[in-house]
């Protein structure tokens, strides 16, 4: 009997076994003993002494053909082997309730944050961004604090190997958009900061800071309070009133510090507020000559004013929350309270 019959009579052979293999076991059984390196294929390729020269082209095409149809064939019977065997499992019921995934949500202070933010874009101001690994220039010297200050200590900035730091306010963003543009200037900028304090319930080494900056001819004292004063009313209600204290901010003169009446007690007194009936909310202040000089403005061209938040402490007033820790621990308990 010629070879190349013989690969006919087992590629037919194999059609046969292969077929009736009705498990995945027999199917392995059928595929070692066809395919595996002992298998009739291999022993059927040792024969190949045999074949006229003629004829060894012919028949390397037809032992390819056969292994590569049994293959195909070994594959197709594993899949239907596989479907049979899960359709006849547990089949699923179709009357029992879904089960429903959890919804996920923002984070609590990119909620407070993005509430913050669009309050001032409808009073005109857009988003400024800029990086958080700060140069002692744009975080110290353009705005206008002196080498003694305490703040450019060592002890007081987290300073990294390739001599940058991290930034300690957003008021950096401010700096870096006025380099880029020339006035009128109206922004807003939201970011992470970084001082090394000693974490407790209303201190963290990272937190999130809103700062705001507008420049232009004939800004006064008086539009900062109005902005402000609508700022609050905006975010903790329409009766929300606005008290503005003396305080002293390197890059602005004058400066103020800015109470709102209490969100709990409405100016009443209570133990939030001290039974003050004011809150400190943020800090404010005309911008210093020497920042516009630093920039390149003419300070007697231009006037503005600069204000900065915690993102952290309006979070914890507006939604009661009494330890700033709790915004870091990853507590889904707590999280979807919000």
């Amino acid at each position: 009997m010629s070879l190349l019959v013989e690969i006919e009579k087992l590629l037919e052979e194999g059609k046969g076994a292969i077929k009736n293999a009705a498990s995945a076991e027999t199917l392995e059984n059928v595929r070692v003993a066809y395919l595996g390196r002992s298998g009739k294929i291999k022993e059927m390729m040792g024969r190949i002494r045999e074949v006229a020269n003629e004829e060894k082209k012919a028949f390397g095409q037809g032992m390819n053909d056969l292994k590569k149809s049994l293959e195909k064939l070994f594959d197709e019977q594993k899949n239907i082997l596989g479907s049979s065997k899960a359709k006849s499992g547990p089949q699923p019921d179709p009357t029992l309730p879904g089960q429903s995934q959890p919804r996920g949500s923002r984070h609590p202070l990119t909620q407070v944050t993005e509430h913050v933010v669009k309050v001032f874009e409808r009073l005109g101001f857009t988003i400024a961004d800029g990086p958080e690994m700060e140069d002692e220039f744009h975080n110290f010297v353009a705005l206008n604090i002196p080498d003694e200050h305490p703040a450019r200590e060592d002890q007081d900035t987290f300073g990294l190997d390739n001599g940058t730091i991290l930034r300690s306010q957003t008021s950096t963003v401010q700096i870096r958009t006025m380099e880029k543009i020339q006035p009128p200037v109206r922004v807003i900028a939201p970011g992470r900061v970084y001082r090394p304090d000693a974490v407790d319930a209303t201190h963290f080494y990272s937190f999130g800071q809103i700062e705001g900056l507008a420049v232009d001819t004939d800004i006064t004292f008086a539009d900062l309070k109005s902005v402000l004063g609508m700022f609050a009313r905006e975010m903790f209600g329409s009766d929300t009133k606005t008290r503005f204290r003396p305080s002293f901010f390197p890059f602005t003169e004058p400066s103020a510090e800015v109470d709102v009446t209490c969100i709990f007690c409405h100016g009443k007194g209570c133990r939030v507020c001290k039974q003050q009936g004011w809150i400190e909310i943020l800090g404010c202040g005309m911008v210093d000559p020497n920042v516009f000089k630093s920039v390149g403005y003419d300070p007697e061209a231009w006037t503005g004013f600069a204000f900065g938040m915690g993102v952290e402490r309006v979070a914890m007033l507006t939604l009661g929350v009494d330890d700033i820790r709790r915004f870091t621990e990853n507590d889904l308990r707590f999280l979807r309270q919000f």
